[in-house]
């Protein structure tokens, strides 16, 4: 079955090239686009998307907003920010209102298919500069062993933060699926979060606190 997208951005002509090239492959569905959102809640309500790609900068309600707004009302929609911001606050910003992955602009098409399948794996996208950025917290925020996170375990959570569902860490370390599920398991008991994104927005939070 073909990925359901909305999309939110207000430049028209980046809307309608992204609706078109998302739409040409076989694989995807966009069933809206938006040049703000203010109606996010209804659109998710309505639509049920997969997926929406969230720019930052609307009139009106801002795209950090609109990822709260989705997420209240379907959480179980997978928000990609798609935006030019690369600075750390809305970064953290929009990881702590929920969303699953943050993309620059000048993302290459295949990387935002990419993107797209890896947050459908329950992974957390990210573009390479933003994902540094997000790993850059690890040594800004206390040691992770005041997490009580194993060395072992910082390593899943590093990958997590990169991007990769639990299959790709399980490849990428050459460890079983069930050994990640387990490591992923402790993180979020120890972070006391539910899933890999809030453990993501956990880390995030604890640096702009610092």
């Amino acid at each position: 079955m073909a990925i359901s997208i909305i999309i939110f951005e207000d430049n028209d002509r980046l809307r309608q090239s992204l609706a078109y090239l998302l739409q040409s492959a076989a694989e995807y569905n966009v069933l809206g686009d938006y040049h703000h959102c203010e109606d996010a809640a209804n659109i998710a309500r309505i639509f049920q998307p997969d997926v929406v790609l969230m720019d930052i900068d609307m009139p009106g309600a801002n795209g950090i907003k609109g990822v709260s707004l989705v997420k209240e009302a379907r959480p179980g929609t997978a928000v990609i920010m798609y935006t030019v911001f690369e600075d750390d606050e809305k970064l953290f910003q929009c990881l702590c209102a929920g969303a699953n992955g943050y993309l620059l602009k000048k993302t290459p098409p295949e990387k935002l298919f990419e993107a797209i399948r890896e947050v459908m794996e329950g992974g957390a996208p990210m573009s390479p500069s933003i994902a540094k950025k997000v790993i850059g917290s690890f040594q800004s925020t206390p040691h992770p062993g005041s997490y009580g996170l194993t060395d072992r375990e910082l390593q899943v959570l590093q990958h997590l933060v990169k991007g990769y569902s639990t299959k790709s860490i399980a490849a990428e370390m050459s460890i079983a699926f069930n050994t990640v599920r387990s490591h992923l398991k402790n993180i979020y008991a120890k972070l006391h979060v539910n899933c890999g994104k809030e453990a993501i927005a956990k880390i995030a939070g604890d640096r702009t606190r610092l």
